[in-house]
Formats: structure tokens, sequence, C-alpha cells
């Protein structure tokens, strides 16, 4: 399971950044989990439930962002949600030539003091 040690890289990550700004403890913390992304919202969710304990997070509140797949089909010009990396155009049933949103796994925002 990949999303335990994307967990750990979360829990590495923000605590370079309290680091880095004298922040003692971290309040919230946003995190972005695409439907494209190859990551597991729940599984993301509950990994990190349980990494984050004796961590700089374990006190915070945690939101999880799940983002949809777009994509835009170039024969019909349909822009579409996307579930799964191979979902064809609903009106015409092609492949999209761009996946516009999705892909992403990032940290949104983290609040300390």
């Amino acid at each position: 399971m990949h999303e335990l040690s994307l967990a750990m890289e979360v829990i590495d990550l923000v605590s370079q950044e309290a680091e880095k700004n004298r922040l003692g403890m971290i309040r919230e913390i946003t995190i972005e989990v695409g439907s494209l992304s190859g990551v597991e919202a729940d599984a993301f969710e509950w990994a990190l439930d349980l990494a984050v304990k004796d961590s700089i997070l374990e006190n915070a509140v945690k939101r999880i962002l799940r983002t949809p797949g777009t994509g835009l089909c170039s024969f019909c010009d349909t822009k579409f949600v996307m579930n799964h990396i191979l979902d064809t155009c609903p009106e015409c049933k092609n492949y999209p030539e761009e996946i516009q949103g999705g892909r992403e796994f990032r940290i949104v925002s983290i609040t300390g003091k």
C-alpha cells in the first residue's frame, strides 16, 4: 500500500515546513487527492490517521479534498467527469484528448502556530 508511504512523506514535509517557520503545532492541514492520481483517497486518509501518531500532525484537523477527473473530448468538444483513467466521453464514447483535472496529489494548506 503506497498510501502509507505517501502519508509518511506528507508528515515529513509538514515537519520540515513547521521547523522552517518555527511552528510548534499544526492546527489544520488540507490535502487534495485527485480521482485519477493513483492514490486511493480513503486508504490515504486511513494511512494518514495511522501515521500521525506522535507527530506534529497528531492533533491537527485533517481535510482531504477529493477532486474529480475531468476530460475534454476532441471529437465532440464535451467536457466530462472521469472517475477512471480509461473513461470515455458520455456523448460519443471516444477517449478524451486531454485530461484537465483529477491527477492532483498535493498539500493545499497548513495552519499552525
